[in-house]
């Protein structure tokens, strides 16, 4: 029976299941009708087990590949449409207890500067950016009992949501923070995050033991089950995601998967979202040390091939990758992305100096977020700052039965139209303005419903006049 106080991570990431799993995908990925015979599979949008996605993984044939990525291009689609839903990371600390190899926020390195942000400054930096037209955050901070507890990060959260300026405001804090108890995730549950969002790292126990020497978050155990908790504590949108670079991604993905197999087992609800971050140069940090590097075409492949395993959730990446990788993993199945984004703490407000460096890695991505929106509506994509669903209650249970039906849509395409329109009148360029409206008047008649597109284009009028926050 299930028991999150006695719960085990072998329980769902049963090491010998995984090596099984990398020892016979080989075989299968070589036999063509087993290929063809998965993919028939994923066609009925009902998502894929670990160890048939180890097989599309391991998969050689280029012809039953490209029929891969065009599957995942088109469940894209039609689960999200061409939606990309916006937003920033805000780093409140980087103190930290954690002994990380690949983080340069570990306690050992004496070099990086340490910094929190004050309730202050932390207005000074949603104000910034409010004002250039983020709508929703992703709090990250360092482990640590002194400088970050609980209590910080919760007046942190209550300060984002009370801080308005001119049309701007944060609708939706998603965080990032370590593994906790119960208690603490039903009060993350009541200062109304969105989604909480935690990453393994790696899923193979010897590594994970090896790269956190030292710190609570070397418990691997903790770690693991802590989206076990933090649904027990009510907070139904999770997010996972592994740091693919520090162990072999073949392992990393099975396991990721049978994560999410197991919550959506036990808890019948599968992650939110997933994250696929690459590993990448931070201070002090070489990630060819590390020796698990992978390449642009592999990891198009696993975008591709978690967006058919999992077709109903979330994938996430961030200003990790270059706008070239970028594009080509959100034509495959990327649903999320940041935009304008600082790893540092602070740094939107005013930039960071060079000599205090505190980011947690190097961006690939540097653009604004205004030519990112505008490069996303050059691609076909409809830039979207919607947090309809948190705010309505369409989370957990209720967000996925909606999306496996493809009902969702029904709602997120409007929301999308809604929300983009705001930020062209209040923060675009002129040219990314034209763009947007063009696109918008291409897209109202996508509204599948003639009494929800007839209530779109009178809201669409209203934002027009100056109101602001319409949602379906």
């Amino acid at each position: 029976m299930y028991d999150p106080k006695s719960l085990k991570a072998s329980e769902f990431i049963d090491h010998q299941e995984v090596l099984d799993t990398l020892a016979l995908a080989p075989t299968l990925a070589a036999d063509r009708a087993a290929v063809a015979a998965i993919l028939d599979k994923a066609k009925d949008r009902k998502g894929l087990n670990h160890r048939e996605a180890l097989v599309l993984l391991d998969c050689q044939d280029e012809d039953l590949n490209q029929e891969l990525y065009a599957l995942a291009r088109q469940i894209k689609r039609d689960f999200y449409g061409q939606r990309v839903v916006m937003f920033a990371p805000l780093y409140l600390s980087n103190y930290c207890v954690n002994g990380c190899l690949y983080c340069p926020y570990h306690q050992k390195n004496k070099h990086i500067p340490r910094k929190k942000l004050t309730m202050e400054e932390i207005v000074r930096e949603v104000t910034a950016l409010q004002d250039i037209g983020h709508k929703r955050l992703a709090l990250e901070t360092g482990e640590h009992p002194v400088y970050n507890p609980l209590e910080y990060v919760l007046e942190a959260i209550d300060a984002i949501y009370s801080i308005k300026s001119k049309n701007g405001a944060i609708r939706r804090v998603n965080v990032n923070i370590a593994a906790t108890d119960v208690p603490s995730y039903r009060r993350l549950r009541d200062a109304k995050i969105g989604t909480y969002i935690l990453f393994q790292e790696t899923y193979q126990r010897d590594g994970y033991v090896r790269l956190h020497p030292s710190g609570p978050k070397s418990d691997y155990d903790w770690h693991a089950t802590a989206m076990d908790r933090a649904m027990e504590g009510g907070v139904d949108d999770v997010g996972l995601g592994v740091l693919f670079g520090l162990e072999g991604h073949r392992y990393e993905l099975a396991a990721l998967l049978m994560h999410g197999e197991h919550l959506e087992a036990v808890h019948g609800v599968g992650p939110h979202t997933i994250s696929v971050p690459r590993l990448r140069e931070a201070d002090d940090i070489d990630p060819s040390a590390f020796g698990h590097g992978l390449s642009d075409d592999v990891f198009a492949k696993i975008v591709a091939i978690a967006r058919v395993a999992v077709p109903y959730t979330g994938l996430i990446v961030s200003t990790r990758e270059s706008a070239a990788s970028r594009a080509r993993v959100l034509d495959l199945g990327i649903s999320q992305i940041s935009g304008g984004s600082r790893t540092s703490v602070g740094g939107y407000y005013e930039p960071e100096p060079e000599k205090e460096n505190t980011a947690q890695f190097e961006i690939a991505d540097n653009r604004s977020l205004d030519e990112v929106i505008h490069w996303l509506m050059e691609l076909g994509h409809i830039p979207s700052f919607c947090t309809a669903c948190y705010r309505e209650g369409r989370t957990g249970d209720r967000f996925m039965t909606l999306c496996k039906t493809g009902k969702i849509q029904n709602c997120c395409h409007p929301n999308a139209l809604m929300t983009l329109k705001e930020y062209l009148l209040d923060y675009a360029t002129p040219r990314t303005q034209a763009l947007g409206d063009s696109l918008i008047a291409s897209q109202i008649g996508e509204v599948p419903n003639l009494k929800t597109r007839d209530l779109v284009i009178q809201r669409l009028a209203a934002i027009d006049q100056g109101q602001r926050d319409f949602r379906l």
